[in-house]
């Protein structure tokens, strides 16, 4: 693979011209120094080609990004040190216009350190935020210039798993806001539990749902992350450390959860170490992918009709550690992240078969750890 860390330093200070009538992506490097910051590219939605487009320094390990749904504002974490002793924090840009260049606007506590996932409700008036080594949840309110303000909420996960090398504590690794914005599900691979919160996004307000405060996963699972179906009845969650999918169905004026299946991300012969990190859903609903890093492969499925999973095929991640995944919203990409790998990979989906093609070389940039999609 061609070295292309010089280039995209370069556009710093000269940014490739971007044309409006093409999508931008913008991904994190999870690094410190001058390796940071977050990559934004031009996506040609006809050859899947990424262009270099500009890169932000102003940033410190931005593990993972979320972009409100306007298209206004990009939100990351910001960590001197990711998972120290200091909590971190979340830092909020403008995005100006077409350019891929970001405006910082100010950053907020996380509460928590090893910030590990975000989310933005649908009316852009809450963020919320998952700290993996605390264990803890929060929810900052976002003002009216997109800025954000203090935490307004902030709830401690309590207990073990059944995992004593992985499970001493809480891991709070993923808080995903409804389809219908009045609940938020929080995965915390920690205590294998899909806790499940009331939100009040115009106050930033998260409460344990009555109905159902939390569902408990198999003993040591790890749930890791979470996706709603476009259906918006039905939650699929990655689970890290037995390397499975849960499928559960979702009843969203009651904000609960009932599992109905859990299937493996890995072929039944493998025997090394692996783990399961992000999975995503195709905007028809008819297909679902998984990354599994160790193995290094992302492995594919079709969804039945009752939301059920069969395996199609497990296709190489053509790098190491795949970490995150974005499914363009046409359904014809998927891009993988491989993070310790260096490198982003844009395959073809066969809207058939869910077969995955990959359209050139990886590209190189330091450690990719999370992609985002500005149309």
């Amino acid at each position: 693979m061609r070295n292309l860390l010089p280039l995209l330093i370069a556009t710093v200070l000269h940014s490739t011209p971007a044309r409006a009538d093409e999508p931008l992506v913008f991904i994190s490097a999870f690094a410190s120094g001058e390796k940071a910051g977050i990559h934004a590219f031009q996506f040609d939605t006809k050859s899947g080609a990424l262009q270099p487009l500009h890169r932000t320094p102003d940033i410190q390990n931005p593990f993972f990004l979320a972009i409100s749904a306007d298209g206004k504002f990009l939100y990351s974490v910001d960590a001197k040190k990711f998972g120290g002793k200091e909590d971190e924090d979340v830092a909020a840009f403008a995005i100006e216009g077409r350019t891929g260049q970001l405006r910082r606007l100010n950053k907020q506590s996380s509460r928590g350190t090893a910030s590990c996932y975000l989310d933005v409700d649908a009316t852009g008036k809450t963020v919320t935020v998952a700290n993996y080594s605390t264990g803890s949840v929060a929810a900052l309110p976002v003002q009216k210039d997109g800025s954000l303000g203090e935490a307004a909420s902030f709830v401690q996960h309590t207990g073990t798993g059944a995992d004593p090398a992985r499970q001493k504590g809480p891991n709070a690794h993923s808080i995903v806001v409804s389809p219908d914005n009045r609940f938020a599900l929080a995965a915390d691979l920690g205590i294998d539990k899909i806790l499940i919160y009331k939100l009040d996004a115009a106050a930033a307000k998260l409460t344990p749902n009555e109905a159902q405060p939390f569902v408990q996963m198999q003993p040591g699972s790890g749930p890791r992350h979470i996706t709603f179906h476009p259906s918006g009845k039905r939650v699929y969650v990655i689970n890290e450390i037995k390397n499975t999918v849960t499928f559960l169905e979702y009843a969203a004026d009651a904000g609960t959860l009932t599992e109905r299946q859990t299937i493996s991300t890995l072929p039944a012969d493998f025997t090394g170490k692996s783990y399961g990190a992000d999975l995503k859903i195709t905007p028809d609903g008819n297909f679902l992918y998984g990354t599994n890093r160790g193995h290094d492969s992302i492995a594919a499925y079709r969804m039945a009709d009752d939301g059920t999973l069969t395996l199609l095929a497990i296709h190489p991640s053509l790098g190491k550690g795949p970490q995150n995944l974005l499914i363009t919203p046409d359904g014809q990409w998927l891009l993988c992240a491989n993070m310790p790998g260096n490198g982003v990979v844009v395959f073809r989906i066969d809207p058939k078969t869910g077969g995955l093609t990959a359209t050139g070389d990886p590209i190189e940039m330091p450690m990719p750890s999370c992609i985002r999609w500005l149309p």
